[in-house]
């Protein structure tokens, strides 16, 4: 099997006014796809507004950068199938592109980078490439489509993989 570009490490952080599956409520957890490749965070209960764990770093290999990569929030049900919460398309192009720069080591905080929204990707606010403990990464604020109300925070970062192709093959 070919080995990837690279990896994708993917952080969520949290979900804002997600809409109400339930009752009154809740029960979210987010699936990230990439090709046929599928990672999930474990769900939160009983929240709209939930926050994830650090543990909730997500990795991904990317093989192929123009294959999209979709985040999906899902409504976690013990006696029926769970229900669809939206989602939503990662754009990390613009992120590699500072990756590739191969920029010298900064202070952490610096920051490197913006990405303001646009109808070109699903940011819903300016986006910031930032140098933090001795790499880029970026922090981003995704609206959910096809549903009502929802966004999602994440933090990507990339890192190379030894014996792949690298970002500038």
């Amino acid at each position: 099997m070919e080995s990837p570009i690279g990896l994708l490490k993917i952080k969520v952080i949290r979900g804002m006014n997600l809409v109400v599956m339930d009752f009154t409520s809740s029960d979210p957890y987010v699936v990230i796809s990439i090709g046929d490749q599928d990672v999930q965070t474990g769900h939160v209960y009983d929240t709209c507004n939930p926050y994830w764990s650090d543990e909730d770093e997500l990795t991904l290999g990317v093989y192929d950068l123009d294959t999209p990569i979709i985040l999906k929030v899902y409504d976690k049900d013990t006696f029926k199938g769970d229900d669809f919460m939206g989602e939503s398309r990662i754009d990390i192009i613009p992120y590699l592109e500072y990756v590739k720069a191969g920029l010298a080591p900064l202070s952490t905080g610096s920051i490197v980078g913006k990405i303001d929204p646009s109808e070109q990707n699903c940011l819903h606010e300016t986006s910031y490439i930032l140098w933090k403990d001795g790499q880029l990464v970026q922090k981003m604020i995704l609206r959910l489509n096809n549903v009502l109300t929802g966004e999602v925070e994440i933090q990507v970062r990339w890192e190379e993989v030894s014996g792949g192709k690298g970002l500038t093959s």
